[in-house]
């Protein structure tokens, strides 16, 4: 229990009744609605009146770059609501989206606000202790619990209940502290969120960089020299040459979907964007349709499915005996066993050295689009069996690891999020220890508002 809270029954001097507490708070803080601490009164403008002034626009769009859209009035459409700076905007717009913003003064030009917000304004309380609190878990309850829609976009919070929403008020010496304390928080856990992205958004950047090194025998110079090998052991071969049948797509032709118990897996590019097969968003077609395509091609462990159209030269590996059939999305190219091994292939395919060459020759406008002429002509380094091993070997070990590195991230960054809500939420119970039960209490700034 937050420091200087009674237990059981507060005490009874408060703007709001008891009874419509939302939890229990220091003595010394009081419960109010918004309405009665709103001092905001509707003014709005035509900017279009005044077409080659400067206005800050504070639209939703611009929220999530935290910066007004600086305009003309000749520029805005419609009349939009007048603002001060320090007031706080509240987003009407699907309330689950957590849109809560501060004015600011970037230009000398005239301060409008959308009509999607609800502006709040009182300059005897912490604009930053306002948002903060509009931001926190209980308050976004209440935001969703009197909505007019059907969701998603068409929500909305409707301001005749908004303004009756209860908010904690604490003395304004503790609203600044409490302010200062969320800031201070909440600036650690950025530069951690900042180091975890970068961690994120490296990844391909790390793995292209590993896959370079392996494709060009500099990972392996060790293994060759302990092996009395020599880097001309490799070959230079097309994709086709190292293959054991022609390389040939999925059918063409438009496939007649069903149910998953009536019909056969049907695999196409979009299945294997990650470099696998992903088997969750599969499609399913009529059992005449599967033995047609099932005797022209019947894919097989070890193949691997280069994807031609759309998410183009990424590849993934046939590790599953379960029959499905293939899209014309999808190339299929089944390794020589006795010069290749099929991961070598998979992990060469799906490097720099093969997908400079799929780049050269995409065609199509809007969906690129690979050849099978071309795919089949794309040159790919080729070392011994032995070396492949040891290629494979290196890459299970270096990929895995930097995938474990960026599945950690992304759980950093999720608990991060999960982190700031809970600074949020203890914030306004008091629970951050930044309350002193000996600052006068808010009713005192309450009687100076009302």
């Amino acid at each position: 229990m937050a420091r200087g809270v009674k237990k059981g029954k507060q005490n009874t001097i408060s703007v709001l009744p008891e009874k419509k507490y939302p939890y229990l708070i220091p003595e010394n803080w009081r419960w109010v609605s918004i309405d009665t601490i709103n001092r905001y009164t509707s003014d709005t403008l035509d900017p279009s009146k005044e077409p080659q002034s400067i206005f800050e626009l504070y639209s939703v769009p611009s929220s999530a770059y935290d910066y007004p859209e600086i305009v003309t009035g000749e520029e805005i459409g419609s009349t939009k609501q007048l603002v001060e700076k320090d007031d706080v905007l509240l987003c009407k717009i699907n309330p689950r989206i957590n849109r809560v913003w501060k004015v600011s003064q970037h230009t000398d030009g005239t301060l409008l606000a959308s009509s999607e917000w609800i502006i709040i304004r009182n300059h005897q309380i912490s604009s930053d202790y306002l948002m903060f609190c509009f931001r926190s878990p209980y308050f976004r309850e209440y935001m969703l619990s009197n909505v007019s829609g059907v969701g998603g976009s068409l929500m909305r919070a409707q301001p005749k209940h908004v303004k009756n929403y209860p908010i904690p008020i604490p003395p304004y010496s503790e609203q600044l502290r409490i302010v200062d304390r969320i800031e201070s928080l909440f600036a650690k856990l950025d530069e951690a969120k900042e180091m975890a992205q970068a961690v994120v958004d490296s990844f391909e950047g790390r793995k292209a960089a590993i896959l370079h090194k392996v494709f060009t025998g500099e990972s392996t110079e060790q293994w060759r020299n302990a092996n009395g090998i020599s880097l001309s052991s490799w070959k230079e071969m097309t994709l086709q040459s190292v293959c054991s049948t022609k390389i040939t797509d999925g059918t063409h032709k438009t496939p007649t979907y069903c149910d998953a118990d009536e019909g056969f897996p049907f695999v196409s590019a979009k299945d294997v964007t990650t470099g696998v097969i992903c088997w969750d968003n599969i499609k399913y077609i009529i059992p005449e349709l599967h033995e047609e395509l099932y005797d022209r091609l019947a894919p097989q462990v070890d193949d691997v499915l280069l994807a031609k159209n759309g998410t183009t030269g990424v590849a993934a590996i046939v590790d599953t005996d379960k029959v499905f059939d293939l899209y014309v999305t999808l190339a299929v190219l089944r390794p020589d066993k006795s010069i290749i091994m099929p991961r070598y292939l998979l992990n060469v395919i799906n490097s720099p050295v093969c997908k400079r060459q799929f780049d050269d020759h995409l065609t199509g406008i809007g969906v690129p689009n690979l050849h099978l002429r071309d795919i089949k002509q794309v040159e790919i380094p080729l070392p011994t069996l032995e070396e492949q091993s040891e290629i494979v070997l290196i890459l299970d070990k270096l990929i895995i690891r930097e995938k474990q590195a960026k599945e950690a991230a992304e759980q950093a960054l999720a608990q991060i999020d999960t982190m700031k809500k809970s600074i949020l939420a203890r914030a306004f119970r008091s629970e951050l220890g930044t309350n002193n039960p000996t600052d006068e209490s808010a009713e005192e700034l309450l009687k100076e508002i009302l």
